[in-house]
């Protein structure tokens, strides 16, 4: 199951990356759960609503596998985050910036689809290269 949860992982960076919320269907289950500080979102629903906000903010976001690892159905994923800003994201509008941060995302599998990640992204890093101090205290 290790190879299959860990492909299933990379199908789903490569359709965000390519904005292919048409492939979440069949990347995530439909109960699945997505969680992050602060905030939860569900079903395929949920994600498409999250990561519109994400393209939104950041037209260009790109995603990048910097290392993954895990073993059976849990998968553990690092990755780079890297976009411009171009569009209003969590309340702050486009600045124009460049932003590169880092995160993980540790991702559960059954039955050939993500049923729930849990994500952790440097948003503190993020406002700083936005010039925002009100994330300063993230």
């Amino acid at each position: 199951m290790s190879d299959q949860a860990h492909t299933l992982v990379r199908r789903l960076f490569e359709a965000i990356n390519r904005k292919d919320y048409a492939a979440l269907p069949d990347l995530i289950a439909p109960g699945y759960v997505y969680r992050a500080p602060g905030e939860e979102v569900r079903g395929v629903a949920g994600l498409e609503g999250l990561l519109t906000m994400y393209h939104r903010g950041f037209p260009d976001l790109e995603l990048t596998i910097d290392d993954m690892f895990g073993s059976g159905g849990r998968v553990a994923t690092a990755f780079s985050f890297t976009g411009t800003h171009l569009g209003e994201m969590m309340g702050v509008p486009a600045t124009g910036r460049r932003v590169s941060v880092h995160g993980t995302i540790h991702s559960r599998v059954e039955h050939g689809r993500i049923v729930e990640e849990w994500e952790l992204l440097d948003l503190a890093t993020m406002y700083q290269q936005l010039g925002e101090t009100r994330g300063a205290g993230l």
